[in-house]
């Protein structure tokens, strides 16, 4: 299939389907007109490349996933090494939440100060 079609089926544009051939993360074969040509395979990935992409994972993040579809699995996500990236992801993000809470405790201390009473009606 040309790109065009790709893209249209994993919801991405053009541009994002060359990008992630660019870093490797599927690959095309070229036609005699020199157009890109894709496998039916690489839907899935492209799919699963826009899913991840869209909750804050990198590209570099997405190649375990990639490389467990690539391997026949039916979901990037069953391989021991994208259940690792599984893990930092969910660590990191809960590192940003303990960090955007105490951020916000010294927000509310802050304005707590300047303006007693304040708070209770915000």
């Amino acid at each position: 299939m040309r790109i065009g079609e790709l893209a249209r089926r994993a919801g991405v544009s053009t541009r994002a389907v060359r990008y992630y051939e660019q870093r490797g993360l599927i690959r095309s074969r070229r036609s005699a007109n020199g157009y890109r040509e894709y496998d039916e395979s690489d839907v899935p990935i492209v799919t699963e490349i826009r899913e991840l992409m869209s909750v804050g994972f990198t590209l570099e993040d997405a190649r375990p996933f990639v490389d467990c579809l690539r391997s026949g699995h039916s979901s990037g996500g069953s391989c021991p090494e994208s259940v690792a990236v599984y893990r930092r992801k969910l660590a990191d993000i809960d590192r940003q939440i303990r960090d955007l809470l105490a951020r916000r405790s010294e927000v509310a201390a802050q304005f707590a100060d300047a303006c007693p009473g304040c708070l209770s009606r915000a």
